[in-house]
């Protein structure tokens, strides 16, 4: 049967090909784009074991909010984050001093994503530039508070300390992207990575003009 589990094996050129068709000519990101390139990472993360489930778990429930939003009656208006801040800015739906009862926004919704992303970003970095025996735990750790962590509640903080103890090498890491060779790994990392940060501070420059990277 290799139908449903072949979908979940995780493909480092499928994140590349999608981060590329993220921005558009006007450096616009588009949403649906970086949805699909967030399912590429949630597979990443879920090839490595439960160790990242308490992330992929929640970033799964962002995507699928996101999604619903794409596909809803206002699709047209969350084809880019940009039109999404705009439009939901303009009409109020930002809850931007305390978790409101109505449903999460997808500004909100999609700075979750967001911080996790640099942590990644951080993470995949520091893959490609490190030697073989490198600690990926050390790596990991590292990526983790200088972005995420401050994020995260201290229960939160202290189990992916944990977690993050029990990783396995940089050599099994390399091998779950499916690339090839550590050596073509290490050049699609290269390509990656200032994608998926091009994406990230255009996002970050685009919240922080609008007081949005702090919402409740």
């Amino acid at each position: 049967m290799a139908g449903p589990q072949e979908e979940q094996k995780f493909c480092l050129q499928e994140v590349l090909d999608t981060f590329k068709l993220c921005l558009s000519e006007k450096k616009d990101v588009y949403l649906e784009h970086y949805v699909a390139g967030w399912r590429g990472l949630v597979k990443f993360l879920n090839s490595l074991g439960s160790v990242f489930g308490f992330i992929s778990k929640d970033a799964v429930n962002k995507i699928n909010i996101l999604v619903t939003y794409l596909h809803g009656e206002n699709g047209s208006q969350y084809v880019t984050v940009q039109s999404m801040v705009k439009y939901e800015l303009e009409n109020q739906l930002v809850d931007l001093t305390k978790r409101g009862s109505h449903p999460e926004s997808g500004c909100r919704t999609l700075l979750r994503l967001h911080r996790a992303l640099r942590w990644l970003e951080l993470f995949l970095e520091r893959l490609r530039t490190s030697s073989e025996d490198s600690k990926t735990s050390v790596m990991c750790s590292e990526a983790y508070n200088e972005s995420l962590s401050q994020h995260h509640p201290w229960v939160v903080r202290k189990a992916a300390g944990m977690a993050f103890c029990v990783l396995p090498g940089r050599p099994a890491f390399l091998e779950v992207m499916n690339v090839g060779p550590p050596e073509q790994v290490v050049a699609m990392l290269g390509e990656a990575v200032p994608l998926i940060s091009e994406v990230y501070q255009i996002t970050e420059e685009l919240y922080a003009q609008q007081n949005l990277l702090d919402l409740p």
